[in-house]
């Protein structure tokens, strides 16, 4: 286990290095800067080329990138162009809301999947596991920027139940409790959104394992051991069928902090998403390079965390 970390973690070098190659030339070959169409017609075009020539736009490729990933090493992401703020405290201040939105979205994603998938499985071909199928058709079917303003149309404007936009009450005093239960009450429309649209692959993942792990040859073991088939099912059948699932469960922690572009545009929620959307529309390349490479990170951190997971709940992976 420990040669396969020490692997992963060596291959992860370069591969940032090549990822970070690929997110400055996307960057750069966007047409346009961040000074394009955005200025009123009263500034005039030398005070523009002077900031382009300040910030280095002007340069070659090659310099540009090497300046940026020099800067990079050394800790300093630069300053956004539009906020006029250093990115990486732009990128703190949105985090702990995506983190929150992704942790709640994910405790709701998995109660419900777990739930569904075990019942599916156990219960296949019945009423209730094509109930659950047809479930699952409508979720995949739903475009995540439909069920979002569905939710907004349904529960925050007809029902009143839950506000519409925001990530918590700007009149509430920071650090109070009332500040914090705002903060979870702003995020319960869009995490459930987004933890339900998470749903379907999961209980499907379950429901196929469940099946197809209750025709094995154990299972038939302790059935002529005459075995009761709750203790089958969720001290056999169940725990062999979770380690797929598990091993999602690595790049789904990483993916908290990666965001959700869609649904946090969707409901004006302060995350680390709705700041790269901005950052693309805008050109802001300090802060979208450095997004970009933020969430490549993660993923590949993700990868390695599933690996870990799988090795610990398959003693075969780390026997190998």
């Amino acid at each position: 286990m420990l040669k396969l970390i020490l692997k992963r973690l060596g291959l992860m070098v370069p591969l940032l290095i090549l990822i970070s190659m690929v997110v400055f030339a996307l960057a750069i070959i966007q047409p346009g800067d961040p000074f394009s169409g955005q200025h009123g017609p009263n500034v005039k075009q030398e005070a523009i080329e002077a900031q382009r020539e300040k910030l280095g736009l002007n340069d070659s490729i090659t310099t540009q990138y090497i300046r940026w990933a020099n800067n990079i090493l050394h800790g300093d992401f630069e300053e956004s162009i539009k906020y006029k703020r250093p990115v990486l405290d732009l990128i703190e201040e949105r985090l702990p809301n995506t983190i929150l939105l992704g942790t709640v979205s994910l405790i709701i994603t998995y109660v419900i999947s777990f739930a569904l998938g075990i019942y599916s499985g156990r219960y296949a071909y019945s009423i209730g596991d094509y109930s659950i199928q047809v479930f699952n058709y409508l979720i995949l079917a739903i475009p995540s920027f439909i069920a979002g303003v569905f939710a907004i149309f349904l529960f925050a404007f007809n029902f009143h139940i839950f506000p519409f936009q925001g990530s918590v009450d700007i009149n509430l005093e920071e650090g109070s409790l009332a500040y914090y239960l705002s903060k979870l009450y702003h995020t319960i429309l869009p995490a459930t959104t987004l933890g339900l649209l998470s749903t379907a692959g999961y209980i499907q993942y379950l429901r196929n394992d469940i099946i197809e792990n209750s025709k094995k040859d154990y299972v038939l073991t302790a059935r002529a051991k005459g075995l009761s088939d709750n203790k089958i099912y969720f001290k056999h059948i169940l725990r062999n069928s979770l380690i797929p699932i598990i091993t999602f469960l690595g790049a789904d922690i990483v993916s908290i902090l990666g965001g959700a572009v869609i649904t946090e545009t969707i409901f004006s929620y302060n995350g680390v998403g709705k700041l790269f959307l901005e950052s693309v529309t805008g050109q802001d390349y300090s802060l979208m390079m450095a997004l970009t490479l933020f969430f490549s990170f993660l993923g590949l951190l993700g990868n390695l965390i599933s690996d870990i997971t799988y090795g610990l709940v398959d003693p075969r992976i780390r026997s190998n």
